[in-house]
């Protein structure tokens, strides 16, 4: 029997001042890690185990800082980014690069030992020049995000010591996250194309994870990722069997090209799925409307209950705003989906055309793959040429 090598590595760009200080006035110190610089996005937290390779580098982060509820992180370390599936998508990763703005953790595990490690949590982010606090108490942090509901935030790193007072000036004068506008930052410039296959599905990049495309690719389709402003010409130019609205960051309605494009499928029955920030532009394009939550789902381990058979499923779930229950009853969509535990919306299906959406992520990636059949309801919506509503 042949031996496994496991490759051990420590961590170097760490014992860092650092702060992490909340538009509320709180200030976090801890042990500063990864690149020294400061940064202002949005707080918020999740709740999985593992998985943060995939966490971070999923658009839907964008212009956040995260903070991880679980104790330990970085004790794997981080794959290699440069490997690539048979089609050319990066096999570890969800992007091209770390998405969040920020990490806030309770301890940063100094050693990194894992058969498939290529480098250190820390000197991944020096790298990619983004900061990392540990050593705080992250308990306590979620707790006041669950009272008081997310919130702006700063984070700073440094070699030497912070002036608390001008950071907390420049977190005064930032942009609050629910005004930024992500598109242009975390979708495609250009035409993608994964696989040759004779029948496609085009995906509308409003920050897609690639476990979306490589879920597609699984049920035997060639891939099209387009920009989030196509328009719904150029999106039929390509024949497609079916459309995918991806997930992304921010407020859907900061997405009106893609809300048009989205009415526009809706109208020709062209078999759709939503996904996430997809499943929301499809709720508006069907006369839904969308609030935000006060601190979000995201995590590993979020129970959704399907209507039509009363099956409760684990999901993967990464979003801060939301469908309106109360709207569903005058649009064009049914409730497919609901949330066990606060009944938030989790999936809606149409009430007449191939058109079905899912806020939470049937790619998983981090997390249970227990929704995946989701992209066999795609398959079955292109195939069959029938509605989804049983």
């Amino acid at each position: 029997m042949s031996r496994v090598t496991i490759t051990t590595k420590k961590a170097t760009h760490v014992n860092k001042i650092s702060k992490l200080i909340l538009d509320d006035g709180t200030v976090f110190d801890g042990m500063g890690f990864g690149f020294s610089t400061t940064t202002i996005g949005e707080i918020v937290f999740n709740t999985g185990m593992v998985g943060y390779t995939e966490t971070l580098t999923d658009p839907s982060y964008s212009g956040q800082i995260l903070t991880l509820t679980y104790p330990l992180v970085g004790n794997y370390g981080v794959p290699n980014p440069k490997i690539k599936d048979d089609d050319g998508i990066q096999k570890f990763f969800e992007s091209d690069k770390i998405q969040v703005r920020g990490l806030a953790i309770h301890e940063l595990s100094l050693v990194a030992s894992h058969w498939n490690l290529s480098m250190t949590l820390d000197e991944w982010f020096y790298n990619e020049k983004i900061p990392g606090i540990s050593g705080i108490d992250t308990r306590a942090l979620t707790k006041k995000l669950r009272s008081k509901g997310v919130m702006m935030a700063a984070l700073a790193v440094s070699d030497n010591e912070i002036d608390v007072e001008q950071v907390k000036n420049k977190l005064a004068a930032a942009t609050n996250y629910n005004s930024e506008e992500f598109m242009d930052q975390v979708s495609t410039k250009s035409e993608q194309v994964f696989g040759n296959e004779k029948d496609s599905v085009v995906v509308i990049d409003t920050g897609t994870k690639n476990a979306i495309l490589r879920n597609i690719r699984n049920i035997g389709y060639k891939v099209i990722k387009v920009p989030w402003n196509t328009s719904i010409e150029k999106i039929l130019s390509y024949k497609p069997k079916g459309v995918v609205i991806s997930n992304g960051p921010g407020d859907p309605q900061k997405c009106p090209e893609t809300i048009k494009t989205a009415k526009s499928l809706i109208e020709k029955n062209i078999p759709t799925l939503g996904i996430c920030l997809g499943a929301q532009i499809l709720g508006l394009a069907g006369q839904a409307s969308t609030y935000k939550l006060k601190y979000g789902h995201r995590g590993q381990n979020k129970s959704c209950v399907n209507l039509d058979n009363n099956q409760v499923y684990v999901t993967s779930q990464n979003h801060g705003y939301c469908i309106s229950p109360e709207s569903l009853k005058d649009s064009e969509f049914d409730l497919w989906f609901i949330n066990a535990d606060d009944k938030t919306v989790e999936g809606i299906i149409h009430k007449k055309q191939k058109c079905i959406a899912v806020q939470f992520h049937p790619e998983a990636s981090p997390g249970p793959y227990d929704c995946k059949f989701i992209f066999e309801e795609l398959k079955h919506l292109m195939g069959e040429g029938k509605s989804a509503k049983k």
